[in-house]
């Protein structure tokens, strides 16, 4: 495995803003990108990574929250519901943080890494991580949703 470069929106927001491609087949190829994703999300800290921001227009995202481990290939949000607002920052974004407006609760249908077919509900954190791997895999940054920028003090 190996820490990849993160790409960041100083460096190439044009790239961030590039919609994904979906993953036709799950390679060797693949799994290793994976696996690198997430040896690189956590070197940085992150508790999610989307394979754009490691320069890679594929729909994958990696995500680790304390529910776990979460591999998701093409992954579509299939429900949401209520509310949560929180800061959120991006390992594309570094030093950047935002109070934003996402669900509560949302429900993502995608395949694993060996390509089975898996739903997963996720509630706060989780679901908050879920729309924005998922929002970058179509060139969405969170500072489009952002309500308001926070200084580092504001940072919870």
């Amino acid at each position: 495995m190996a820490v990849l470069k993160i790409v960041t929106e100083s460096e190439n927001e044009e790239f961030l803003r590039k919609k994904s491609r979906e993953v036709t087949e799950i390679t060797p190829r693949i799994t290793t990108l994976i696996d690198d994703m997430v040896e690189t999300m956590r070197a940085a800290n992150g508790c999610g990574l989307a394979a754009v921001q490691v320069g890679v227009l594929r729909r994958i995202v990696v995500i680790e929250t304390e529910e776990g481990l979460f591999e998701f290939i093409n992954p579509v949000i299939t429900r949401k519901s209520g509310t949560q607002e929180g800061a959120e920052g991006c390992l594309s974004l570094p030093g950047k943080w935002g109070k934003t407006k996402r669900p509560q609760c949302v429900t993502v249908e995608a395949l694993d890494i060996n390509g089975n077919k898996i739903e997963v509900t996720g509630f706060d954190l989780l679901a908050k991580a879920m729309c924005h791997e998922i929002d970058h895999l179509d060139g969405i940054l969170y500072t489009d949703k952002v309500i308001k920028m926070l200084e580092a003090d504001e940072v919870e």
